[in-house]
């Protein structure tokens, strides 16, 4: 594969913990900005787009679909992706072993439990606890259409996210 370039959509704080070396990462939150620029650059190369499984590479070169209308440029999802990359045994860099988990799956996990736990209390201390699983269902849907999201901002902030605030 030494002749194709990868693309990695998955978000920086995710790709930076490990990646393929030498792949260039276009985060998925901004591939359909991007990409049509990146792809005109690395026309007549092989492109593979990889994720952590499969499922946003393939998004992804969906994208490529819409404004690849010539297929000059066409792209393959490494099936997959990371995870079956270092499953076959290839190599990955990997930048720090100790970092957390991706803040997506913070803010998932976080939202998560939160609405378990407070439909919980709900159920069983008092009625008016639905009122804070509502505002997280409201936060993800401001997430959903505004791309912003103020709990993952806040979750960035925790300490074990700032383990190189003094680059």
């Amino acid at each position: 594969m030494s002749d194709a370039v990868i693309i990695d959509v998955r978000e920086k704080d995710e790709f930076a913990s490990e990646h393929v070396e030498n792949a260039i990462n276009v985060p998925l939150s901004v591939f359909a900005n991007t990409a049509q620029a990146l792809l005109h650059q690395l026309a007549g190369k092989k492109v593979i787009i990889m994720c952590y499984t499969g499922a946003r590479a393939t998004q992804a070169k969906n994208i490529t679909l819409n404004f690849n209308n010539d297929k000059s440029q066409p792209c393959e999802v490494f099936d997959g992706g990371l995870h079956q990359w270092k499953k076959s045994g290839k190599p990955i860099v990997s930048t720090d072993t100790k970092s957390p988990l991706p803040l997506i799956r913070q803010v998932q996990l976080t939202v998560g439990v939160s609405i378990v736990l407070f439909s919980l209390l709900a159920i069983i201390i008092n009625p008016t606890f639905i009122y804070v699983t509502a505002a997280f269902g409201g936060g993800l849907i401001l997430a959903g259409f505004t791309g912003l999201c103020p709990l993952a901002n806040l979750i960035a902030k925790m300490p074990w996210n700032n383990t190189h605030s003094h680059c």
